[in-house]
């Protein structure tokens, strides 16, 4: 009765408020790293740049929480792009166990690729998919040793997974299919209008998000991030509610999209008029009449397909700016087929929901299609007109359209495509439709790109203002070291120290007037000849452990990087050695070195700064 309906209703509202603001609490008291889908973050972790707590401890303890809170409230978003964040997490945490990895920055880039690719298998089950995934999409630089170790580990993951049986039907994956049907010529037609509609959604998207993220940090909405979390909560659950398919978990509605119709399936999807006169089984009948309840389970889809798609725009990327880059993302997910796939793309939940949705909608008019050109043109060479109206059956058309618009969504926002179609391989089992899977992903990819070349995860580290070169740009510098570096002509001169004659108290007031990263070490400002480098994080440490534990150290106690100290008057304050901090062998260029040189070295060695000298 209606009491019972909404009851149900203000409970359904209810819980979503309360696992949301569950969630969204938790990462802003404990750990405001943990939010977002973190590929970006890891993106630009592997580049090079060190963003210290972000894969600490508490931001993998509040993540795996906040996780189950947040895709339990109901909001558009999935658990895959996190499972990257998560899976890093536990890699950074082991490598902290071990003095080899811990104090090699260049080593633990190698072991967080190989999570990358763990976090990929666990989410997808796809091991293979997952290597791909690290090293075409997140890694910036990926040897033959770390492809071993990535297989490797996604194979354990996997595994691990199996054994564990999670969802309880002995596969890794929750809406698992099969497809052993082959597929004909005529019928890549269909298949690449599905990539050119995955192209344009993922551009379409990507725009609107980041429009939509550019106005909230540039308005006062980012000022109120809980407010925010928990008002599209509420518009969230409101509206999802009374449509069943936006009510139920996507997972869920990913599993009955997916699967073919049985002889007993109670789905409206599946509402077709059999006649009892038919003496073939009903899976035999490929063109009975639609009943009532698949009329208005496509209404139901076509509206809850609209649904998804503005709600999801503004979902991802819900966050709070603590300090211009402490975001508070929100549990999301990330993950698609190419990196336009949205915040829970690469088969990211909200993402793969929109697609199948649109392929419902359409999945009455394909089979029409190719019976006509089965009857009438040259489709006749590849099949017999008997085989041909058994094949287009809306059973088989439905589940092949859902397979290919997932992929190609994901594509358009992700810009994926080698590891996307891999891991729909692995997915479904579809090692027959190999072919169609490369001609869609290639044909979005080529769509989205023609209105732009950056994916989901690429706009959002450069709506975040993150240091990230993209191994997949083309800089066509003609320009050398000399006409790039700074300081330049005019400017004030290089900020040096000196190895044995500057004090205590000059070396604070640099670092106080400055906001560089680190300080080169010269012989004396008269010779610039360069013996080290001295970071600044590191000198602020050192000094202030000085202060207290040595006795003699003041402000004006002369600070030296040489082996010996040098030669003071008698009455002179203690001297502070400094050398154990000093890089005696930065990365070096001269001044007449390309710049596209330059480039490629910063992008595959991860540099963060790099010294530009002359003789020395």
């Amino acid at each position: 009765g209606a009491s019972a309906y909404i009851l149900n209703y203000f409970l359904y509202i209810l819980w979503a408020l309360l696992f949301a603001f569950l969630a969204v609490a938790l990462v802003r008291v404990f750990a405001p790293y943990a939010c977002g889908s973190g590929i970006p973050e890891i993106k630009t972790i592997l580049s090079g740049f060190i963003i210290r707590g972000y894969l600490g401890k508490w931001t993998l303890l509040i993540k795996t929480v906040t996780l189950v809170l947040v895709v339990s409230s109901g909001l558009s978003l999935g658990k895959e792009g996190p499972s990257v964040h998560v899976a890093c997490c536990c890699g950074n945490f082991f490598c902290s166990l071990y003095s080899k990895y811990s104090k090699n920055e260049g080593k633990r880039r190698e072991v967080l690729s190989a999570a990358a690719a763990v976090g990929v298998s666990v989410a997808f089950g796809a091991p293979i998919g997952g290597v791909l995934f690290s090293l075409e999409e997140v890694s910036y630089y990926f040897p033959l040793k770390t492809l071993w170790r990535s297989f490797f580990a996604a194979l354990v993951a996997a595994f691990t997974l199996r054994s564990i049986n999670p969802f309880g039907n002995s596969r890794l994956v929750l809406f698992y299919v099969e497809y052993h049907t082959p597929w004909y010529m005529m019928e890549l037609i269909p298949f690449i209008l599905l990539g050119v509609f995955g192209g344009l959604w993922g551009t379409l998207f990507i725009r609107c998000n980041i429009a939509w993220c550019r106005r909230r940090k540039t308005t006062s909405l980012g000022k109120y991030p809980v407010l925010e979390v928990i008002v599209v909560t509420a518009i969230t659950a409101i509206i999802a509610y009374p449509n069943p398919y936006t009510r139920r978990s996507t997972s869920e509605l990913i599993s009955e999209l997916f699967n073919d119709c049985r002889a007993l399936e109670s789905s409206q999807l599946c509402d077709y008029i059999n006649d009892i006169n038919m003496t073939r089984p009903v899976d035999d009948i490929p063109d009975r009449p639609a009943g009532p309840g698949v009329y208005t389970a496509m209404w139901q889809l076509a509206l809850a397909l609209v649904f998804k798609i503005i709600i999801t725009i503004f979902t991802f990327g819900m966050k709070m700016d603590l300090d211009r880059e402490h975001v508070l993302y929100f549990s999301n997910g990330t993950y698609s087929y190419r990196e336009n796939r949205l915040s829970v793309c690469f088969s990211d939940i909200p993402k793969m929901t929109h697609a199948l949705k649109q392929v419902r909608d359409v999945v009455r008019v394909v089979p029409s299609y190719v019976l006509y050109v089965t009857t009438f043109l040259t489709f006749g060479i590849w099949c017999d007109h008997v085989y041909a109206r058994q094949l287009p059956s809306e059973f088989r058309w439905k589940n092949l359209q859902s397979l290919f618009r997932r992929q190609n969504r994901s594509c358009g926002v992700t810009r994926m495509t080698v590891s996307l179609v891999v891991i729909m391989f692995e997915l479904t089992g579809g090692l027959e439709y190999i072919v169609p899977l490369m001609a869609a992903a290639v044909t979005s990819k080529w769509v989205a790109d023609a209105f732009g070349k950056e994916g989901i995860y690429e706009a959002h580290i450069h709506l975040n203002g993150y240091p990230f070169l993209d191994v997949k740009d083309e800089f066509t510098h003609r320009t050398l070291a000399t006409d790039v570096m700074r300081p330049r002509r005019g400017e004030p001169p290089l900020s040096v120290l000196t190895q044995d004659n500057m004090t205590v108290e000059d070396v604070e007031t640099l670092i106080k007037d400055t906001d560089y990263n680190g300080f080169p070490v010269v012989v004396s400002r008269d010779s610039e000849r360069l013996i080290g480098f001295a970071q600044r994080r590191e000198l602020i440490i050192a000094i202030k452990n000085a202060r207290q534990r040595q006795d003699g150290v003041v402000s004006n106690s002369i600070i030296y990087f040489t082996e010996d100290p040098p030669e003071l008057p008698a009455n002179s304050p203690h001297p502070l050695k400094l050398r154990r901090i000093l890089n005696l062998s930065p990365f070096t260029v001269t001044d007449h070195t390309p710049m596209e040189t330059v480039v490629d070295i910063f992008r595959k060695l991860g540099l963060r700064q790099c010294l530009v000298t002359r003789s020395g």
